[in-house]
C-alpha cells in the first residue's frame, strides 16, 4: 500500500505520500474520519483553518492511538490573513484549538483573500508579512515545515525573492483534466514538492467516460486511477473522504498507468462544471 511511502522535504523531513484530506468533513465527524484513516494505515492528515474542524482533527490524533511524532499533521494559514500580527496570532491559535505542542507543516492557504481570488491584487506585501510570520514559527520549532497553497508563478516568486526558508510545498488543485504542466514543472525546479488537492475532481471524473474506460482497463476505481495519475506525476494526492471504505480504497494504487496512458489523460478535456464545487473560487466560481 502507498501508505508506507514518503516523499522526502527540502529541509529533509519525510512526508507520506498519501494525505487524508478533511475539507467539508464537519468537525463533529471529524475525529472519527481520523481515527479510522489511521487504523487503515493513513499518517498524513491535512485541515485547514477555514475548514472550522481542527479542535475535531485535534480530537481524532489524541484518540487514534498512534504516537503523535508518527503522524504528520497539516494546516493552512486563512487566506484573509496578510499581515504578520495576524499570522503571528493564527499560527498560535491553530496549535491551541488542535491541542498540539507543534505542526508538522503550515502552509498560506491562498495568495489572496477567497473573495478576491484571481483577482488582480496579488497581495505581495501581505503574503510576504505572513511567510514571515512562518518562519518565525519554524524557526521556533512549532512548525516541521511550511509551504503555500494556490500560489502562482508570480506568488511563488514574491516569496522565493524575500523569504530566508522556502517554501517546501506549494498545494494546487490538480487532477486528471486540470493539470497545470507549466505550472507543476517550474514548482518542481524549485525543488518545492506539490500536493494536489481535489484529485478525483469533486467527483466530477466519474462522469468522463473516457476516464471510465481507463479505470476500467486497468481494472481499478476512478478514485484509485486518478490517485495513481497524481503520484506518477510526482505529486502528493490529498483525497478527501469519511468513509473508511473508500479511504482503503484510495491508498490501494499499487498499479501502473502506461506512458502512452498517461500522455492521454494529461489531455484530456478540461472540466468546465464542477457541479455544486463550481460556487468554490478555485473551481472557477466565488464565494457566494
Amino acid at each position: 500500500m502507498m501508505l508506507n511511502e514518503n516523499y522526502t522535504l527540502a529541509n529533509g523531513v519525510e512526508i507520506p505520500k498519501l494525505g487524508l484530506g478533511t475539507w467539508m468533513i464537519e468537525n463533529q465527524g471529524v475525529a472519527q474520519a481520523v481515527v479510522e484513516a489511521v487504523k487503515i494505515g493513513y499518517r498524513h492528515i491535512d485541515t485547514a483553518q477555514a475548514y472550522e474542524n481542527e479542535s475535531g482533527v485535534g480530537e481524532g490524533i489524541r484518540a487514534c492511538g498512534v504516537n503523535r511524532e508518527d503522524l504528520f499533521i497539516t494546516t493552512k494559514l486563512a487566506a484573509e490573513v496578510k499581515s504578520y500580527e495576524e499570522a503571528v496570532a493564527a499560527i498560535d491559535q491553530s496549535l491551541e484549538t488542535m491541542g498540539l505542542d507543534y505542526l508538522d507543516m503550515m502552509i498560506i492557504h491562498s495568495p489572496q483573500p477567497w473573495m478576491e481570488f484571481r483577482e488582480e491584487d496579488r497581495y505581495f506585501e501581505g503574503n510576504r508579512e505572513a511567510w514571515r510570520a512562518l518562519e518565525e514559527a519554524y524557526q521556533a520549532g512549532k512548525l516541521r515545515a511550511i509551504g503555500v497553497s494556490n500560489f502562482e508563478k508570480e506568488d511563488l516568486d514574491n516569496i522565493l525573492q524575500n523569504c530566508t526558508v522556502k517554501p517546501m510545498v506549494n498545494q494546487i488543485l490538480a487532477h486528471i483534466s486540470n493539470t497545470p504542466q507549466d505550472l507543476i514543472s517550474y514548482i518542481q525546479e524549485q525543488d518545492i514538492l506539490v500536493e494536489a488537492y481535489s484529485p478525483i475532481a469533486h467527483g466530477e471524473l466519474f462522469k468522463n467516460q473516457q476516464v471510465l474506460d481507463i479505470a476500467d482497463k486497468y481494472g481499478v476505481s476512478v478514485p484509485q486511477l486518478s490517485i495513481r495519475y497524481d503520484l506518477q506525476l510526482g505529486l502528493l494526492p490529498l483525497p478527501k473522504t469519511g468513509n473508511p471504505a473508500h479511504m482503503k480504497n484510495n491508498a490501494d494504487v499499487d498499479f501502473i498507468i502506461s506512458d502512452e496512458d498517461m500522455e492521454f489523460l494529461k489531455n484530456i478535456e478540461r472540466i468546465k462544471d464542477y457541479g455544486e464545487a463550481s460556487v468554490m473560487p478555485v473551481f472557477g466560481g466565488k464565494l457566494k
